[in-house]
């Protein structure tokens, strides 16, 4: 005897997790490139003062 397949009931209007998960993560993306873009200048800047310090060469001559 072959077993019938029924259709699944669908959910109208809600979300499933997978999309849940994936919204959340473009929005943390979208939240950490924000903020990479709005620090980039300071980041810049403090890389300058470290390589003008000597960078790894310095060692233990700066504290």
């Amino acid at each position: 005897m072959k077993r019938v397949r029924r259709p699944v009931a669908r959910r109208r209007g809600g979300m499933s997790g997978q999309r849940v998960l994936k919204a959340e993560a473009v929005l943390v993306g979208g939240v950490a490139l924000a903020l990479l873009c709005w620090e980039w200048p300071s980041l810049r800047r403090e890389m300058r003062i470290w390589r003008m310090s000597g960078g790894f060469r310095a060692g233990n001559r700066y504290p």
